[in-house]
């Protein structure tokens, strides 16, 4: 039960809800201030969001090594120590009028490198803190975090640059990411027994191979990947699509967003429901399938142009696929061994959430040549293979989590 979680994982709670707000904040305030005040269109905002996410590219795997040889406590403190130095940086650029695309994607590039660090190292701790038994209930909590923050973030953000200026959304950021470093800094970290010194190039390839020829990763692996293409796809297009044939102002903006983090937050509290009342193949295979949904949605506004319309794509968006996450990430902590948690979520944030450059990029230039529409059609098809890839699988068939690995 959630009431059961032990104090030290609710602090994780607490700085990850932060952190994940401040994130949010940040990365929906950039985009905004990069059209509205720079003039910024689908090829630049694909650009941006390149240099967002490329950290997880090239990255991921080493400071999953790192996890692995260090305390994983540490390794987030310091990642949330470097995100929030970036954004003192956008504080200090916006009230100087120092704002421009390469400052933005820069400074993106900085925070995002705190971002992997984080991310690499909390999947890690998860398993530390909690009993085994506890592990899908504790990755609920977190994901239930993580919807609220989606949701404020995105909202907070519009309202504030529409209100006050960019300088004030990046204030709200540095203000939450100091109080997630504050949480970590107090988090006590359980003793790990030490592990034998070998080449980190060995111990990678530990790690991929386990991904690799599990049956029951892969196809997780695959899947995500197909879909972290899509989504930003999708984004490159969404922002300037919303402004230029929409025709909402940043507030609007904000607000189509934020339900996405609403629907997360709707999803996260009936995934107990829907993983109870189905095996738990079938439950993973929600996200997926209400993910084509909402991608259907979205094309739907080529025919009506409606903020309601997007609004109900986003928040499916957010409704069924944070069950996949919570299901997933339970099955990838369950069928691997604890010496190994860090470089396997490693590699998963590399392949993963390196997808999302490349979805980016070819966001922007699809969305530069042909229009914000084809972006939207692109997304589509992306989002409709990755829902074959896990139908596909072996994980279809499970009918319960596992047993857990040593």
């Amino acid at each position: 039960m959630t009431h059961q979680l032990p104090r030290p994982f609710l602090r994780l709670v607490g700085s990850n809800l932060a952190a994940q707000s401040a994130e949010q904040l940040s990365l929906a305030a950039v985009p905004i201030v990069a059209v509205l005040a720079l003039g910024a269109g689908p090829g630049e905002i694909g650009l941006l969001a390149t240099a967002q996410t490329l950290p997880f590219l090239i990255l991921s795997i080493p400071l999953g090594l790192v996890a692995d040889r260090t305390s994983r406590r540490q390794l987030m403190a310091w990642a949330e120590g470097l995100r929030l130095l970036a954004f003192l940086a956008l504080i200090a650029a916006s009230l100087f009028d120092r704002i421009s695309l390469e400052l933005l994607a820069v400074l993106g590039f900085a925070g995002a490198i705190g971002t992997v660090g984080y991310s690499v190292a909390a999947p890690a701790l998860v398993p530390a803190l909690v009993p085994r038994d506890s592990i899908m209930a504790a990755n609920g909590r977190l994901e239930l975090a993580r919807s609220v923050a989606f949701t404020a973030g995105p909202a907070l953000a519009g309202a504030l640059v529409s209100w006050a200026g960019a300088s004030a959304a990046f204030v709200l950021a540095a203000l939450l990411s100091a109080s997630a470093l504050a949480l970590l800094l107090g988090l006590a970290e359980p003793k790990r027994l030490a592990q034998p010194e070998r080449h980190p190039l060995l111990e990678l390839q530990d790690g991929a191979r386990l991904v690799w020829r599990n049956a029951l990763l892969r196809p997780i692996l695959l899947t995500a990947v197909a879909w972290n293409i899509s989504w930003f796809v999708l984004q490159a297009g969404y922002v300037p699509y919303a402004v230029r044939v929409l025709g909402l102002s940043a507030g609007g903006v904000g607000i189509t967003l934020a339900s996405y983090g609403a629907g997360m937050i709707v999803g996260s509290l009936f995934a107990p429901r829907v993983m109870g009342a189905l095996p738990f193949g079938r439950a993973i295979q929600v996200g997926p399938t209400i993910s084509v949904l909402a991608a259907m949605t979205m094309v739907a506004t080529l025919a009506l142009p409606s903020a309601a319309v997007a609004v109900v794509s986003f928040f499916l968006f957010g409704a069924g696929p944070i069950i996949w996450t919570i299901t997933s990430t339970t099955l990838r902590q369950t069928v691997t061994p604890n010496a190994m948690l860090g470089r396997v979520s490693a590699l998963f944030l590399t392949v993963n959430m390196g997808a999302r450059p490349l979805g980016a990029a070819l966001g922007g230039f699809v969305g530069a040549s042909w229009g914000e529409s084809a972006c939207l059609m692109l997304a589509l098809a992306g989002f409709v293979v990755q829902a074959w890839l896990i139908f596909a699988s072996q994980v279809s068939h499970l009918q319960q989590l596992p047993a857990a690995a040593d």
